[in-house]
């Protein structure tokens, strides 16, 4: 009732402002009001000679008229044909129109009370805004900058299931639990259980994360809320905390429901605890996020599942008991995880009857779920780019080098000398990698640019690593530094080029961490040199000059080390290099097998030329079926 008497008040205030407006087009002559004059006394005071200005328009039988007393009139002229005759006689102005000046006056006078008329529109469409958005500020209010971006999604319209989850079996188990709770609470309400507030899945980019979310709106039988942490952040205070209430408020309409906000460190970085104020947009945001998370109005049926990468950077309040109870890591896939990976997205690539999963997987160590995903992809863009009616363990080998290495750019024009320098380059990563202990093994190496590297030297563990030792760290110092000590030793030290900037830049990273975050280092002992968000530590900040001086000192001297040892094995070893290069230059691409043939003197074998058809292959894991050859 009250929403409707607004409006109604509104509206009539508007009408009303029109109606004066037009009043005043036609009350207003001359820039004074009118009277309306019978044509009679206008005759009459034009004989008296009261009479001073006539305006006869041409189009309509008006006439308006100025008196010399200043008077301004209008009257009806009903075609008199002595009426020119008796105004000139009186000496009375006469000025004519066509009726065109009207509706300049009338666009004047609109341009005039356009601001106003602005005015009343936003001031009725802001009225309805808020009425709409309820309580929470903000919430529906002008332009609808409070109204939550959440989307919403049914169970049935997501097509993503934790069938087509792999490799994170735990943190599948996790989130399979909750979905069966908010289908049957019943279960686990009789034993006293509550449904959990909140679950945050933790880990590195590409590993399913927000996956697993959009399986738990495929799987669960309740509305699902989908936002990312920073649509809640704008430009006005207040937004984002309106967003917040308005999403929470709609969730408790519709509970039981979840609610998925990706990217929550984009508004849930701690908070700052100095003393400037709390008017920041983010940390307003923050704190209403807490509140309706864990405040007194109890948020029944509403879970929250938040997805971020950099858990170490988040406020204190928000990970505690009561607001996320649950704290999933979505790691990287082992070997039986990437095998499981490969077979999901597999399923509508035809295979070749020489693909096996299982070897590509234990190929692929490191490798993320989006990463395989992009290698199964690749290869079968690569298939389709030759003909092919299936993707043959070959397509597979090159969308894995393309991958890992970058694309090849073949067109690329190198001089003689940058071809000779850059294999020698290579020949010394793939040298010292063969002499060096604690080693993973040289999966390929060629001197056909990819990507931004001119050459590459690729090694791949043959098993999964969970951690690594002091010696393999050392050792992976040595390799990087191995091409630009080649380059020195054969062209001399004024002749190195930049290509060495990366390995550089990776041996420093490596003997640093060693020093300020692993206590690898004998001289400053078991001390961590790393703040609680994970950064190194300046010299001003919490640690003395004299120790960071010691920090940059034993730097060198890993640095200094390395070089000493790799330029002696290299000098050791010099005819060896020079035959991994030669081949280079020749094949442009060794595999490692290839290179450590070349390192124990051994002629390499040309492969055999195989058919790169098959007359069987693989549909999504089925058993063979027969295909007739394309070449």
């Amino acid at each position: 009732m009250k929403k409707n008497t607004k409006n109604i008040l509104a509206w009539t205030v508007l009408i009303g402002i029109i109606v004066l407006m037009s009043n005043s087009l036609e009350v207003k002559l001359f820039g004074r009001e009118t009277q309306e004059l019978p044509y009679s006394k206008f005759v009459k005071a034009t004989l008296d000679g009261n009479v001073k200005e006539v305006l006869i328009q041409t189009t309509t039988p008006k006439i308006a008229g100025l008196m010399r007393n200043g008077k301004i009139f209008t009257t009806i002229f009903p075609g008199d044909a002595k009426l020119i005759d008796r105004l000139l006689e009186n000496n009375v102005e006469i000025r004519a129109t066509t009726g065109e000046s009207g509706w300049s006056d009338f666009i004047s006078a609109f341009i005039h009370w356009l601001p106003l008329l602005l005015l009343a529109g936003f001031m009725i469409y802001s009225s309805k805004q808020m009425q709409s958005g309820g309580k929470g500020g903000l919430s529906g209010g002008p332009l609808g900058l409070g109204k939550s971006k959440a989307r919403m999604f049914q169970a049935k319209k997501v097509n993503v299931t934790f069938e087509d989850v792999a490799g994170i079996d735990e943190a599948k188990q996790e989130l399979e639990e909750i979905v069966e709770f908010l289908k049957s609470p019943q279960k686990f309400q009789r034993l006293g259980g509550k449904i959990p507030r909140g679950v945050l899945l933790i880990g590195d980019p590409g590993n399913g994360k927000t996956l697993l979310a959009r399986a738990i709106a495929g799987e669960a039988s309740v509305p699902f809320y989908s936002i990312s942490g920073s649509d809640f952040v704008e430009v006005f205070v207040g937004v984002g905390a309106s967003r917040v209430r308005d999403m929470f408020e709609n969730a408790k309409k519709n509970s039981p429901c979840i609610i998925f906000i990706d990217e929550i460190d984009a508004v849930g970085r701690r908070r700052d605890s100095s003393l400037r104020g709390g008017n920041d947009e983010r940390e307003q945001t923050l704190n209403q996020l807490l509140v309706e998370m864990d405040g007194f109005d109890e948020n029944q049926g509403v879970i929250v599942l938040s997805a971020t990468n950099r858990p170490d950077i988040l406020d204190p309040a928000l990970l505690r008991p009561g607001r996320f109870d649950r704290r999933i890591s979505v790691q990287y896939p082992d070997i039986n995880g990437r095998e499981k990976i490969l077979r999901v997205h597999s399923r509508k690539v035809p295979l070749a009857a020489d693909v096996d999963l299982k070897t590509i997987a234990r190929g692929t160590p490191g490798f993320s779920g989006a990463e395989l995903a992009n290698l199964v992809n690749e290869a079968a863009l690569l298939a389709a780019r030759h003909d092919k009616l299936y993707v043959s363990n070959q397509d597979f080998e090159m969308a894995k080098d393309k991958v890992i290495m970058g694309a090849e750019r073949k067109s690329m024009s190198m001089t003689d000398d940058e071809k000779k320098n850059t294999a020698y380059h290579e020949a010394g990563h793939a040298l010292i990698a063969l002499l060096v202990p604690q080693c993973d093994p040289i999966h390929k190496v060629t001197i056909i640019p990819r990507g931004v590297a001119l050459g590459r030297m690729v090694r791949i563990p043959t098993n999964d690593k969970l951690s690594v030792t002091r010696a393999e760290l050392l050792s992976n110092i040595r390799v990087a530094l191995g091409g630009r000590m080649a380059e020195e030793l054969v062209f001399g030290y004024d002749k190195v080029t930049t290509g060495a900037a990366n390995d550089i830049k990776q041996a420093t990273a490596i003997a640093k961490n060693m020093i300020i975050k692993w206590g690898m280092n004998e001289e400053l002992g078991l001390q961590s040199f790393y703040n609680s968000d994970g950064y190194y530590l300046e010299a001003s900040d919490q640690i003395s000059p004299k120790t960071s001086e010691a920090i940059d000192k034993e730097v060198r001297n890993i640095i200094d080390l390395a070089s000493k040892d790799v330029k002696e094995m290299m000098v050791a070893n010099t005819d060896k290099l020079r035959a991994i290069a030669d081949k280079l230059l020749e094949k442009e691409t060794l595999t490692g097998e290839q290179v450590r043939l070349i390192f124990d003197g051994k002629e390499l074998q040309e492969p055999e030329v195989q058919e790169d058809a098959a007359a069987e292959y693989k549909f999504g894991g089925l058993p063979n079926m027969p295909l007739d050859k394309k070449q």
